[in-house]
This record gives structure tokens, C-alpha cells and sequence, in this order.
């Protein structure tokens, strides 16, 4: 799927599924651009099943051992202007990945810094808040 989604500031620029090197790649309206490993993506799920609810751990806590048709990507949807909607190998198709989750998970070198800078400045602080909060 390549695709240009509304015109959402928190939408990506342009979706495109590279089902061949299994990976997701979204270019950001900033220019930013991200590549999703099939796996990751689906270890990322945030449905109730994958994740849990009414204080349940969800199938993903379990530590499952995923297979290679549940990692493969078959189908992705865009919901509104605002999540992708894949639809696994496996079936399975109900989570929704919001685009902010997404850009905030972001596998690449300098957003995973950037989430361990902020961590360490949330660790450092009294009571372990950001200084805007205190």
C-alpha cells in the first residue's frame, strides 16, 4: 500500500508496505522517515487481545514466540486520518496503530536516544516528573 493520508498534522506524508524486505515505511510531514520490521510492528500491536484490558495482561505479555505468518503483513487500512490497521497472516486485524504511537516508537537511532535522554531527565527529577509538572 502507498498512500497519502488527509491532511492530519499527525498523519504521515506517504505509507508504503515493502512486503518483499518486510518492513513498514512511513515518511513523516516533517521529513522524518521511519522503517517498521514486520515483527516489530507486530510486537507493537496495541489491541485489547495483544495488550490486555480491564487489568488482564493481554496474549503479547505472555512472551509468545512469533511465527512467520504472524508477522507477515497482509493487508494495512488507513482509520480516519488518524492509525493504520494492519491485517496479519494470522488473521488477526483489530488493533489500531495510532499515528502518534507510531512516530513515538519510532525505531530509528536518534528517536530511541531521544526517548533515552527524556528518561534519564524524568529519572533525575524529584519525585521522577518533568520540571513542567513540578
Amino acid at each position: 500500500m502507498t498512500t497519502s493520508p488527509g491532511s492530519s498534522e499527525a498523519a504521515p506524508a506517504k505509507i508504503h508496505a515493502d512486503r518483499p524486505n518486510r518492513v513498514l515505511q512511513i515518511e513523516w510531514r516533517d521529513g522524518h522517515q521511519t522503517e517498521y520490521e514486520f515483527t516489530a510492528l507486530r510486537w507493537l500491536c496495541p489491541c485489547a487481545t495483544c495488550r490486555g484490558e480491564g487489568g488482564m495482561p493481554g496474549w503479547l505479555d505472555s512472551g509468545p514466540i512469533l511465527t512467520a505468518t504472524q508477522t507477515t503483513l497482509i493487508d494495512v487500512r488507513l482509520v480516519g486520518a488518524y492509525a493504520l490497521q494492519p491485517t496479519w497472516g494470522d488473521g488477526h486485524g483489530t488493533g489500531f496503530y495510532a499515528f502518534t504511537a507510531l512516530r513515538d516508537e519510532c525505531p530509528c537511532a536518534g528517536c530511541a536516544a531521544g526517548r533515552e535522554a527524556a528518561a534519564a531527565d524524568t529519572a533525575a527529577e524529584p519525585g521522577g516528573r518533568h520540571h513542567e509538572h513540578a
